[in-house]
């Protein structure tokens, strides 16, 4: 089985860039997890956060709001 066909590979699901601040969603069907990724390029800073699933596109939008 290759990478992109591998059923355990984390998948992008949503992404954006505005600014300089790159956002993913990405979910992690090995444990049925989702995260949201913040890179700052300006910077180098970044972060990331496991959200639950009914929150996760709030979270996408609002990363900041979460990380607090």
């Amino acid at each position: 089985m290759n990478a992109t066909t591998d059923p355990k590979r984390a998948r992008e699901l949503a992404s954006r860039e505005s600014d300089g601040l790159a956002v993913r969603l990405v979910w992690h069907p090995s444990e049925d997890a989702l995260t949201v990724s913040v890179t700052d390029s300006r910077t180098g800073d970044r972060f990331q956060l496991a959200v639950d699933r009914k929150r996760a596109l709030d979270a996408f939008y609002h990363p900041f709001a979460y990380a607090a």
